[in-house]
């Protein structure tokens, strides 16, 4: 039996779903945050579905009795609006997981597929002039008022080359979001070493797709360019629109979950993976909301020269360990995954 925490949400729902055409058992459990869920879910047939709070012991012994593999989305996401998130960051998040793993070894399931994020990662990998490997600091508020928004060496004040970032860069959360998502991976580790369980940790790049929520401040940057272009507004685009992201589809992103639990399936005991989760194409923000704008006929985006002080400039993925060891890559295509979500009715972008 495969346990789907977050079952019912965006990425979860794909999970199900694939999982359910591949003819296994299925048990989702979800909270149904309204903040999340702006209406009930449809069911899924043959799914059984458990409305509970992670942070219930009770409710998650009676989720995972028969599972033997959990799939573990449930989270809050997005980079927050103000400081006073941090309490719901932090209890969703970390307590969440925390008392999850917990539950997992009351019950005795040995293995975990653990929704992570690109945010453990702080800013992407570059390098300098010659070539060497280099991490900028923070950004500093000066630089982003005055709209210099392009990380630096830190030490020679030279520009740096953004590329693509791998498993073994350092992890650097810079927000109250990204710093749950790493606390999840060390809770999960912690779990594998405890039990000899095994996690496959797979840190998400910009996820998209028919399903996003919409209309709040925690959507990802893809629905909230489609819910301003839905009415009749140009996106807005932060910094100068330069921001280097890879967008990969919500079913690319279905498909290496299901890839990780037959991955898990051939592990020895206390194995700890993290898996890049991106499409191999480099875009940036600015392009997004433009291709938005085409495929829905709306205003072109409006650039702002705004910032968000817990953002980062450039992050994109290498994802040749999925491709190596999981046997997955991206197959949907960044024009064709963005014309089917500008086309998608209201209430499937829920």
């Amino acid at each position: 039996m495969l346990l789907v925490t977050g079952g019912a949400g965006f990425i979860g729902r794909e999970i199900v779903r694939l999982a359910v055409a591949e003819g296994r058992p299925v048990r989702v459990f979800d909270a149904l945050r309204p903040d999340v869920h702006h209406s009930p879910p449809r069911a899924i047939s043959g799914v059984e579905f458990v409305r509970g709070d992670l942070r219930d012991p009770a409710a998650l012994d009676a989720a995972l009795r028969g599972v033997d593999v959990v799939c573990h989305q449930a989270a809050k996401v997005g980079l927050g609006v103000e400081l006073a998130d941090a309490p719901d960051y932090a209890s969703t998040n970390v307590l969440g997981t925390a008392e999850l793993i917990a539950a997992m070894g009351r019950s005795g399931c040995g293995s975990l597929v653990l929704a992570s994020s690109m945010v453990v990662y702080g800013e992407g990998a570059y390098r300098d002039a010659a070539g060497r490997r280099r991490r900028p600091a923070p950004r500093a508020v000066d630089d982003l008022e005055a709209g210099r928004f392009e990380p630096r060496d830190a030490e020679t004040g030279a520009p740096l080359e953004p590329g693509l970032i791998d498993e073994d860069d350092r992890l650097d959360p810079r927000n109250n979001y990204a710093l749950t998502k790493l606390a999840q991976e060390h809770l999960g580790a912690e779990w594998a070493r405890s039990t000899g369980g095994s996690v496959a940790t797979l840190r998400y790049h910009n996820v998209y797709g028919v399903g996003m929520p919409r209309d709040t401040p925690y959507a990802g940057v893809a629905a909230i360019f489609r819910s301003a272009l839905a009415h009749g507004a140009a996106p807005r685009v932060f910094e100068d629109g330069g921001q280097r992201r890879d967008f990969v589809h919500v079913q690319d992103v279905a498909r290496a979950n299901l890839a990780a639990i037959g991955w898990l399936g051939a592990q020895t005991p206390s194995t700890v993976r993290a898996f890049n989760i991106g499409s191999g194409t480099v875009t940036t923000v600015g392009e997004i909301a433009a291709g938005l704008a085409r495929a829905m006929h709306g205003p072109p985006p409006v650039v702002t020269g705004e910032y968000r002080l817990g953002d980062v400039r450039h992050i994109t993925a290498s994802s040749a360990r999925a491709h190596d060891e999981l046997d997955w890559s991206a197959v949907v295509d960044l024009e064709s995954g963005l014309r089917e979500f500008a086309g998608a009715s209201t209430d499937e972008v829920v």
